[in-house]
């Protein structure tokens, strides 16, 4: 699901299955078709904004591509901790950066082979890492290999633009979006994206 085509396909099928969708997608408009690409440097994104600010996440992340560390596992397993601190990463991070860079150096974890699983198994393999849970993981589905039926409940955008714009207002919480999002299969990932651009906010 990484084309406005794909998405607006997806959008018209939900507004058939759930008035909701039609009345927002109405307002909002279509989410733009953003995507990242497959591999080793968005998952490192990824775990970079895990439990930050957009703005914060966008800081680190550009310092870190400034220095050339993003690009290729061997760049960050080559840099000091202190360095990489000074970029604004926590411990725990780095240890979970250096633990991704090292699975796909090593061969561990091969990425490519993900396009090819279900989203269960490419989200279990992925979880297997340290410092990638099942949100981390539902994100790179859905942005990096553009799966159509993937609905990331415990992002807090998604459940407060849920609350407010599906909802009564109030937050909803991550089981009531997953409850909530059984009626949107198989293109959940379009409900997750306008949810997204209806909060204004970029997910990575």
């Amino acid at each position: 699901m990484k084309t406005r085509k794909r998405i607006e396909a997806g959008l018209s099928e939900l507004a058939r299955i759930d008035p909701r969708i039609g009345t927002l997608w109405e307002t909002a408009g279509t989410p733009p078709p953003r995507a990242r690409k497959q591999g080793y440097t968005t998952l490192l994104r990824i775990i970079v904004g895990q439990q930050l600010s957009t703005k914060a996440a966008a800081s680190i992340w550009q310092r870190l591509e400034d220095a050339g560390t993003t690009g290729d596992p061997s760049n960050f397993l080559a840099r000091s901790d202190q360095s990489l601190r000074s970029f604004g990463l926590s411990r725990q991070k780095i240890s979970y950066g250096r633990g991704l860079a090292a699975a796909i150096e090593s061969g561990t974890v091969n990425l490519a082979q993900m396009g090819r699983m279900s989203d269960e198994d490419a989200i279990a393999t992925l979880i297997a890492l340290k410092g990638i849970g099942r949100w981390s993981a539902e994100v790179y589905l859905l942005f990096a290999l553009g799966r159509a039926d993937v609905m990331p409940a415990d992002d807090l955008a998604l459940v407060v633009s849920a609350g407010r714009h599906l909802g009564d207002g109030e937050r909803w919480t991550p089981a009531q979006l997953r409850a909530e999002a059984d009626m949107w299969q198989p293109w959940r990932s379009a409900a997750a994206r306008l949810l997204w651009h209806a909060y204004r906010i970029e997910a990575i």
